[in-house]
């Protein structure tokens, strides 16, 4: 199952990230190979506009043409263009995923993703605080404190009803276990029981994880098509 967005649903996430059956033998080596963050360089995208493309392939373009994006500049997140729909797209890097995840500093990740008007005030304010603290160079166990006091102090909102995202893009690299995987929607609610929704059930297609330390759970729906259109074909 997908870990933390990437990591969580793929241990699923983003992820939960990001993904399905990773072994244990895997994730040692990548743990081995990822133990620190490297230069900020090779986590960002040189090219503005192509950041920007990236960020709007993760919805289909009845969505993300409107949407604001965000591109990662060397203090964190900045508005690249400004939006009139209420989504927000971005390309998340690694620390998207929790803290305890192995590829956690993999600054090869690059994962469009599009929120919705609920998950843009809800779960997009704890990852723009999560990359702020890894550009201020926290280490994965001072990001992990820093999540469970922003949440107690509660300069983190719980999770909005109806917040969830697009992660459609062909383009998208979400780990070294899997590639773009397969286009997906996650959905994000307030830690629950996920068999309210038949997810992680034979024959089930939700796929679900609990994310205790960031307070809520994740729920995984693949889907056939890519943004642009195009089949799934694998």
């Amino acid at each position: 199952m997908q870990r933390q967005i990437f990591g969580k649903i793929a241990g699923l996430t983003f992820a939960l990230a990001v993904m399905v059956g990773a072994s244990q033998a895997l994730a040692e080596d990548a743990k081995a190979s990822y133990p620190t963050m490297v230069s900020l360089e090779q986590y960002l995208i040189t090219d503005r506009d192509a950041e920007i493309a990236l960020a709007r392939s993760a919805a289909p373009d009845s969505i993300s043409r409107d949407a604001e994006v965000l591109v990662l500049g060397r203090k964190g997140y900045e508005t690249a263009n400004t939006g009139k729909n209420g989504f927000v797209c971005m390309v998340q890097r690694s620390w998207a995923a929790g803290p305890d995840d192995a590829e956690f500093w993999n600054s090869k990740v690059r994962a469009p993703i599009c929120f919705n008007p609920p998950a843009a005030r809800s779960y997009l304010r704890l990852l723009i605080k999560k990359t702020e603290w890894a550009l201020a160079g926290h280490s994965r166990s001072q990001i992990a404190g820093d999540i469970k006091d922003a949440f107690d102090k509660k300069d983190l909102p719980a999770m909005e009803p109806g917040a969830m995202c697009y992660m459609q893009s062909k383009q998208g690299y979400l780990s070294d276990r899997d590639g773009h995987w397969h286009p997906h929607l996650m959905f994000f609610v307030p830690l629950t029981d996920a068999q309210a929704w038949g997810a992680n059930l034979p024959g089930s297609p939700i796929l679900a994880a609990e994310d205790a330390p960031e307070r809520l759970t994740i729920f995984l729906i693949p889907v056939g098509k890519w943004s642009d259109g195009s089949p799934d074909s694998h």
